[in-house]
């Protein structure tokens, strides 16, 4: 059977829609999509994704000859339709290639414009356009473009600009004007021939003037740039599987650079960066998209309204505006009402936030790309709550609209207000994507790497940013631009990064080579302290103070929404009152991990409990648990006060005893000092305590069964507080958890210690606390045994770090010895620490949690590895029938999410 590799569009017909973005990507399918619904686009076709999977396992030579007379029918399907000739030189035809994955990859990979041109077509297009600049302005696009993309013409090290730059700036300034559009035909021209002498004096290669060998050319670098350096990075980030391939789309180009009743732009149907419903974006006349894209020459506004917030922002009069600025609104407004209702059309059809590209070519508009647009969390949350106050999406809807992991940006710090009211403002820029960011100056992606490696904060200061800038925009707190709009690929990177950016700063002027940025006569060299409010565009000079962020009315209205659907409940992992309070803030129902050994590190505390270490006798630990017990119950209070009326599970003391002795002379002679005794003999004992696997040593339980007396001190402690908190008319819901059992024996002894203890105390005090004593299941053993365990144990919280750890046979300390070449040859897809292993420690905790529930039927289950914070593990989780899962404070809305999502698809 033969297979479809090519589907066309035009003309108001199209051979795919919408829903086979997978097959062809996301551009392709709403290319098509767009024509069946009556949106003017320029027509083409779209080469599948599973040809780019193709194109890895046959090679280019056998691709081409399987896909040659599917595309030669094609571009004749074009030709066609706009009545012209691919490679005449009398009525010619030019093309776009672009790239397109089912997942929106901003500016990842790579575009051709202007293709078909060569000496004799340009002629052609002159005679036919009657437009001799435009022609040759194209003609310089494509060699540049070209020659960039498909040839690999580059900077030669990162200080220098880009070789065709570097031409077009000697042109410009022995002509002595400052602008692209500024050069006349012959500088045009000139460019043309200097550009192919470059290409030639640095590839070896003369350029190619046979189009069909720039066609075939383009579509093998866009399928090449799927495995670019960017590309490979960013589905990393995001998540995006390798085999998932690009399509690549072939277009009729239309011309954005006819003259000044042609333009290009980018718009969006709402405010990607807050998610106000207001139509916004930015174009430019007698230009070509990339200008708009890249930053290089600053847009101007689509609306009125835009305009004039932006001219306020650069302190620009309205006179000034008027004339030099002025808005497409105003130029063009017969254009502006078309895009207008188009933008319109597109967010009522897809139900969502719409980021679009359009052409105006002689003033008709041309639509050449519309995608559900990358936003920040911010504007992700309200987005989804404003479509359903607006009735286009239903509540499971809106859930399932909002990216878990996004969320963490609005818990992202901002500005203490006292702080900025001191702060020195240098200048502002455009707020692009919001945030506050301080940090140290880099001016390169790769420095930006190696500081935030070495554990500095960094703010990526450039004139504008390329896609290859993508790996050190990720380790920066923020980004600065001096040029480039709010569609720039700094901005729309940035935001869907959910890193603070601030685009457009005209007054900042960066010298790479010396690595100095000089702000209106100040000058800030690398390592200087800087500071980016996202929100306003406003930037300071050093490090401005910032607090915790407020959760906004959309942000509350979404986490009530996913109580109403939620079955597995959120619980915290929290080990301090000030923790449980964030947490419960965030909404989360208890504690499901409380560490108790975290309590034992600060001055007096460490003193008891190295003495406890040191000692040799039971009377001399009981004596040293005697001084650890107030402090103890001091934490245990606190916490509980906290979480009043919700559970509260703590583990009893896990580590082995070596963490808590110092390991080297100076700590050791400091002990021996604290403790009245030799240094001789606190080697002697932390010699002792030394083991070849510590991990799989004298820890959890097994330190409880051999040292009993640990129990009962952090059983009184836990008990002590609860007591104290119910006269006081509290309500506190302790949890006791035995760690690392794997024999039931083992959590036999241990409950009988704190049953014991309890008894006595509550003898003691007169008053008695209902409380659970569970364990954790973090040993293969406990889960195979599980229903043997649940006899005795009221509950199970699954440790799933150490599960994995003892699944795996890998030990969480020195998996990055081997784990970034086991990603790389997808040995592993992703690293078992940070997303649950659901076919091998999953199985384990759904056959823990079956056999456990069939000797005791309410058997509460729960979760408290780093996993419970991680939305797939969440889902996994409700699948599997736990009760809760449990994460660090500030993954509480995250996981909340997660699980509102996990029941509305299940």
């Amino acid at each position: 059977m033969d297979v479809k590799r090519v589907y066309t569009f035009g003309n108001g017909k199209a051979e795919g829609k919408a829903d086979m973005r997978n097959l062809l990507g996301g551009k392709g399918a709403n290319l098509a999509e767009m024509n069946l619904i009556g949106v003017p686009v320029p027509p083409g076709f779209t080469i599948t994704t599973d040809v780019c999977n193709e194109y890895f396992d046959k090679g280019r030579d056998e691709v081409v000859e399987l896909l040659k007379g599917d595309v030669e029918r094609a571009v004749k399907h074009i030709e066609t339709l706009m009545n012209s000739k691919f490679g005449d030189s009398s009525n010619p035809l030019l093309l776009s290639v672009r790239s397109g994955a089912r997942a929106s990859m901003p500016g990842m990979m790579d575009t051709i414009l202007n293709l078909g041109l060569n000496d004799n077509v340009v002629e052609g297009l002159v005679k036919k356009t009657g437009n001799e600049r435009f022609a040759y302005d194209s003609y310089r696009r494509f060699v540049q473009m070209y020659g960039d993309v498909v040839l690999g013409m580059k900077p030669s090290n990162k200080e220098d600009i880009d070789p065709f730059e570097a031409i077009i700036m000697d042109v410009k300034a022995k002509r002595g004007v400052k602008l692209d559009n500024e050069m006349n035909v012959d500088d045009l021209k000139t460019l043309v021939v200097r550009f192919k002498e470059a290409i030639k004096k640095q590839t070896g290669k003369d350029f190619p003037t046979d189009p069909m060998d720039q066609l075939w050319g383009a579509i093998c670098s866009v399928f090449d740039s799927w495995m670019n350096e960017r590309a490979i990075l960013y589905r990393k980030m995001e998540g995006i599987p390798a085999e998932w391939g690009t399509a690549v789309s072939v277009m009729a180009m239309v011309f954005g650079n006819m003259g000044n009743t042609s333009a290009t732009g980018v718009c969006f149907s709402r405010d990607a960066a807050t998610g106000r419903n207001r139509f916004n974006g930015e174009y430019l006349v007698n230009a070509q998209g990339e200008d708009v894209v890249a930053g290089i020459r600053t847009p101007q506004q689509i609306t009125k309204e835009g305009s004039i917030k932006w001219a306020k922002q650069q302190n620009i009069s309205e006179e000034i505006r008027k004339s030099n600025y002025p808005s497409m609104e105003e130029t063009m407004p017969e254009i502006y009402e078309q895009l207008f209702n188009i933008q319109h059309k597109l967010e009522k059809h897809y139900h969502d936030m719409q980021d679009m590209e359009f052409t105006v070519q002689e003033g008709k508009l041309w639509f050449l790309q519309t995608r559900n647009g990358k936003r920040t969390g911010t504007a992700m949350v309200k987005i989804a709550m404003d479509l359903l106050h607006e009735g286009e999406i239903d509540e499971k809807t809106a859930l399932k609209r909002c990216e878990p992991n996004k969320l963490d940006e609005l818990l992202h710090p901002v500005f203490d207000k006292l702080a900025l009211g001191t702060a020195k403002v240098l200048t502002r820029g455009l707020p692009a994507s919001p945030g506050a960011a301080s940090g140290q100056i880099v001016f390169f992606a790769d420095d930006a790497v190696k500081w935030h490696e070495a554990g500095h904060q960094v703010v990526m200061v450039r004139m504008e940013t390329s896609p290859e800038d993508l790996a050190g925009m990720s380790a920066a707190e923020g980004i600065l631009t001096a040029r480039g709009g709010m569609t720039s690929h700094a901005a729309v990177v940035a935001r869907g990064m959910g890193k603070c950016c601030v685009s457009g700063a005209g007054a900042i002027n960066v010298n790479y080579k010396d690595r100095t940025v000089e702000i209106d006569g100040i000058v800030l060299h690398e390592g200087d302290y800087i500071s980016i409010n996202g929100s306003t565009g406003e930037i300071y000079q050093g490090e401005v103070e910032t607090r915790p962020a407020e959760v906004t009315g959309d942000f509350a209205e979404l986490m009530k929404l996913c109580d109403k659907y939620t079955k597995l409940v959120v619980r915290t992992n929290a080990d301090t009152p000030h923790d449980s309070e964030v947490a419960r803030n965030f909404g989360a129902v208890g504690i499901g991990l409380c560490r108790t050994e975290h309590m034992f590190f600060e001055n007096e505390k460490i003193k008891a409990m190295r003495e406890m270490i040191l000692a040799d006798t039971q009377d001399g630990r009981e004596n040293a648990l005697e001084k650890l017990l107030p402090y103890q119950k001091q934490d245990f209070y606190g916490i509980l006060k906290a979480m009043d009326g919700y559970p509260v599970n703590i583990r009893l003391l896990d580590p082995p005893l070596h963490e808590f002795v110092p390991h080297d002379l100076a700590g050791q002679e400091v002990m021996a000092k604290d403790m009245g005794v030799s240094v001789q003999q606190i080697q002697k004992r932390v010699n002792s305590l030394s083991e070849a696997n510590p991990m799989l040593g004298h820890r959890g339980c097994r330190l409880g069964n051999t040292y009993p007396e640990i129990t009962a001190m952090q059983t009184k402690a836990i008990l002590g507080a609860a007591i104290q908190l119910k006269k006081e008319g509290y309500d506190p819901r302790p949890e006791i958890m035995v760690p690392l059992i794997g024999i039931v024996k083992e959590f036999d002894v241990q409950e009988k210690v704190i049953r014991d203890t309890a008894k006595q105390l509550f003898e003691e005090e007169g008053i008695e606390i209902p409380f659970h004593v569970g364990t954790m299941i973090e040993i293969p053993r406990a889960a195979l045994t599980a229903d043997l365990i649940a006899e005795r144990a009221e509950y199970f919280s699954f440790g799933t770090n150490d599960l994995t750890q003892m699944t795996y046979g890998y030990s969480r300390d020195d998996i990055a010895g081997f784990l970034p070449v086991y990603l790389e040859q997808k040995i592993l897809k992703v690293d078992p620490f940070q997303v649950l292993d659901q076919d091998g420690v999953g199985q384990l905790i759904k056959m823990a949690v079956e056999k456990g529930r069939s000797t005791r039927k309410n058997l509460t289950c729960g979760i408290c590895g780093e996993h419970g914070g991680e939305p797939t593990s969440v889902k996994f989780c409700h699948k599997v029938g736990l009760d809760y899962v449990s994460c660090s404070p500030f993954r509480v809305p995250i996981a909340r999410l997660a699980a509102a999502q996990a029941a509305v698809e299940e």
